[in-house]
């Protein structure tokens, strides 16, 4: 774990604000686009793209272009996992 520990760590910044974390939770079950994450997220587009901004800068997130929309998929495995474990303790049932 030392020698993993920043990795772990930035991670762990980037899952602690509330708006990053449901955004991720959004693209748990796939990619989406950006104007579906505005309506599903409740955030406005300013305040998402700038989410979306530091989800790319740390890896977490990657996009794809398709015509005029970008879609949005986690691209760390590792993100992927806490994720879902997340999703089981607090979402399931």
């Amino acid at each position: 774990m030392r020698k993993h520990a920043g990795d772990a760590a930035s991670l762990m910044r980037a899952l602690s604000h509330e708006a990053r974390l449901r955004v991720l939770c959004d693209l748990v079950g796939g990619e989406r686009t950006a104007g579906d994450l505005v309506q599903r997220s409740g955030l406005g587009q300013s305040a998402l793209s700038q989410h979306l901004t530091k989800l790319r800068e740390e890896g977490l997130v990657a996009t794809r272009r398709e015509a005029q929309s970008i879609y949005y998929r986690i691209a760390d495995p590792r993100a992927a996992r806490v994720l879902a474990l997340l999703y089981e303790i607090y979402c399931k049932g």
